[in-house]
């Protein structure tokens, strides 16, 4: 690798802002090697880890530092202050702390994520899952081609009521907050200014939900993150507050919309798959654990800093280094899922092994919540709807403009097959 802050190599690989389908990216840069050097958006030098044991390594690595204060870059005028990236890295919570700040804010949200916590959740989820299904079903008859998007009627709005009740957001601001999410987390093509009014609008929303909940406080996870910084004021600040909220809110809804929205396209491009749960010969986690690995919901996720030079998968990723991981290329690693990793197999051993929910200490809280989610909503989906097939072929539905997010702006259905 280039050493600590000098230009990227001229084979290093020049990511698109626009993004699209990572697999044959990911392949052609894994064949050269497990860690690649990146030349980030803006002209910013920097890594992708793209081997699953490599990823694993290097997530869990003492070494390696989330805090941005180890990217030197970020402070000493060499990123420009418009870069739209920064917006990982200036993000306050516990995504980008380290040590026992990460564990203080971790302790903070962890209770209401735990196994046990998440699984008194699942009648409500039911419910929502199956109100969702009855306005999916009355969107295909009102379109004139007997049509409807299932990331619009079903897989976007599940997760977002979910995270939403639990922080006490009230309905009226979800549209938003999802749509200044996706312009600040996913699309990763749109232009800067867009993006700094985008974050601006979106910490000033989360201050007004947080206001309304200091004001009157509920059952609500915000109100209880409030009482606990209002209680012992050095254990969250504002900006932690806003920072954690923010955190919930867009992987709470962002990663498990696209977790069902892959997982169903895996499935009606597999009917054999699909068969074989209907029949009872695997389960519906089984394709929770493979749509993960195969095509998992994020990408190349920013950012991560070694906090010296540091040797991994043959190569030396310099000291401070922004250092993407890369899910969905560990996720096809052959080295480790077996010579036919390209293929989407719900019975395939060892698919819950895949990192896309992370590994050690950053390890996803919300895993659990996600997991319920995109479970209860395939069966409740496709049991309904054995059906429901893809309206349009899968080659011509538009990719996410994003090399963070993996999957489809849309994904029109039919619940039926045409006879």
């Amino acid at each position: 690798m280039s050493p600590d802050r000098a230009p990227a190599h001229p084979q290093a690989h020049v990511i698109d802002p626009a993004g699209g389908c990572p697999h044959t990216l990911n392949a052609r840069l894994r064949a050269r090697g497990a860690v690649a050097e990146v030349v980030l958006p803006g002209g910013v030098p920097g890594a992708v880890v793209l081997g699953h044991e490599e990823l694993k390594e290097f997530l869990s690595h003492p070494d390696v530092a989330k805090d941005a204060r180890h990217f030197p870059g970020l402070h000493d005028g060499t990123v420009p202050a418009d870069w739209p990236l920064r917006v990982f890295a200036n993000a306050q919570g516990m995504h980008t702390a380290d040590g026992a700040d990460h564990r203080r804010l971790r302790s903070l949200v962890g209770n209401a994520f735990t196994a046990r916590q998440v699984e008194r959740l699942r009648p409500r989820v039911q419910e929502l899952a199956d109100d969702l299904l009855d306005g999916l079903a009355r969107a295909a008859e009102d379109s004139a081609d007997g049509t409807a998007d299932l990331r619009t009627h079903f897989a976007l709005p599940l997760p977002m009521s979910v995270i939403c009740e639990l922080l006490g957001v009230d309905p009226e601001h979800r549209g938003r907050l999802h749509h200044l999410s996706n312009t600040v987390i996913i699309s990763t093509d749109v232009p800067p200014a867009e993006v700094m009014a985008a974050v601006r609008e979106l910490v000033e929303l989360i201050a007004t939900i947080a206001a309304a909940r200091r004001a009157a406080p509920g059952e609500d996870l915000t109100s209880a993150l409030i009482a606990a910084r209002d209680d012992d004021g050095d254990r969250l600040s504002e900006a932690e507050l806003i920072g954690t909220m923010r955190l919930m809110l867009v992987a709470g809804h962002e990663t498990t919309l696209n977790l069902i929205s892959n997982a169903v396209r895996a499935l009606c491009t597999h009917r054999d798959q699909l068969a074989l749960v209907l029949d009872g010969k695997a389960s519906w986690s089984d394709v929770v654990d493979e749509t993960l690995r195969w095509d998992g919901p994020v990408s190349w996720f920013p950012f991560r800093y070694p906090t010296r030079d540091l040797p991994l998968g043959g190569a030396v990723i310099p000291r401070g280094t922004p250092v993407l991981a890369g899910y969905t290329a560990a996720g096809r690693d052959g080295a480790v899922h077996g010579p036919d990793a390209d293929r989407f197999d719900v019975t395939r051993p060892g698919a819950g092994r895949n990192l896309s929910f992370g590994h050690g200490a950053h390890y996803c809280v919300g895993a659990p919540l996600a997991r319920l989610e995109a479970t209860i909503a395939l069966e409740r989906l496709f049991t309904r709807f054995p059906g429901l097939d893809l309206a349009v072929p899968e080659a011509e539905l538009p990719h996410q403009r994003s090399f963070i997010g993996n999957s489809v702006e849309t994904l029109p259905v039919r619940l039926a097959q045409a006879v």
